[in-house]
This record gives C-alpha cells, sequence and structure tokens, in this order.
C-alpha cells in the first residue's frame, strides 16, 4: 500500500488508484463463509438446487463478496506516509448490483472521492471501490467505504 506525503493527499481525489489483481471466488470459500455467518441458504451452498433458480448455479453471499474487500484494495489504497495502523470505519453506502456466481473471477477497482484530518494524526479517506466480475457488464457491487489511518 502506498504512502503519501500529508501535503499530497488531496492532490489524489477524484484519481483512479487502480484495480486489483482477480480472484477466484470458489464453492470451498462460500462454505466457509456461510459456516461462519451460519447463512446456510441453498443458493449458496446447495449447486444442484441453486442450478434450477434465475441464478443457474451457487452464488457467493452478498457479505462474502464485500468482505474480500480489504484484501483485494490493499495494494491499491493510498495512506498518509507514517501510517503506523488503518481500520475500517464503515461505508457509506453500498449496493449489490449483480451476483457474483461461483467459479467467478473478480477485481476492485478504486477511485479516491475524499480525504480530511478527522482529529489530529487520524486522516478519513473515502474510496469508492467497484467490484467488477470478470465477463459480466454490471458490477458485483459499488461501496463509498471509509478507512480511517492514524499518523
Amino acid at each position: 500500500m502506498p504512502q503519501v506525503p500529508v501535503a499530497e493527499l488531496k492532490d489524489y481525489i477524484g484519481k483512479e488508484l487502480g484495480r486489483s489483481e482477480w480472484f477466484t471466488v470458489d464453492q470451498q470459500r462460500v462454505d466457509q463463509f456461510a459456516d461462519c455467518t451460519g447463512d446456510h441458504q441453498f443458493i449458496h451452498i446447495d449447486p444442484e438446487k441453486a442450478a434450477q433458480t434465475p441464478f443457474g448455479g451457487t452464488i457467493a453471499h452478498g457479505f462474502l463478496s464485500l468482505s474480500l474487500l480489504p484484501m483485494l484494495m490493499d495494494e491499491l489504497m493510498i495512506r498518509p506516509e507514517g501510517t503506523k495502523m488503518g481500520v475500517n470505519y464503515g461505508l457509506d453506502s453500498l449496493r449489490f448490483i449483480q451476483p457474483v456466481k461461483v467459479g467467478s473471477r473478480v477485481r476492485v477497482a478504486a477511485t479516491l472521492l475524499d480525504v480530511y484530518e478527522k482529529n489530529p494524526g487520524q486522516w478519513l479517506l473515502k474510496s469508492r471501490a467497484v467490484m467488477e466480475i470478470e465477463g459480466v457488464e454490471k458490477p458485483a457491487y459499488i461501496a463509498e467505504t471509509l478507512a480511517l489511518c492514524f499518523v
């Protein structure tokens, strides 16, 4: 994750920070997420039943797709120089648009929307994250994410 001098942070507002590498969402990960969350709805874990739905097979949980965000954005997101740690601060908005079918490859495109010093030594970065699905026109989701960096 690139570190940027505090004086240059605002120069990145409105700029795309890049796209992550592709990542395959497999059935094992979906099953593990179901076990962790207790969400065992058949559209996620039963390929035979899910094949009978409009999805044509199992799909990832929306929140599983969202949970991949820190991993996929790690190399894209800028941080203020001297950052000691960063925490997820929340989301300003999130829309799930297209389900991620099991076996699909996804990646995230990130754009910095805003940055400001919330408290002395605490920088809040707001970004747009768009999860793209390989070969699919519509994204899986569009999220406005918030990260708080401690310098």
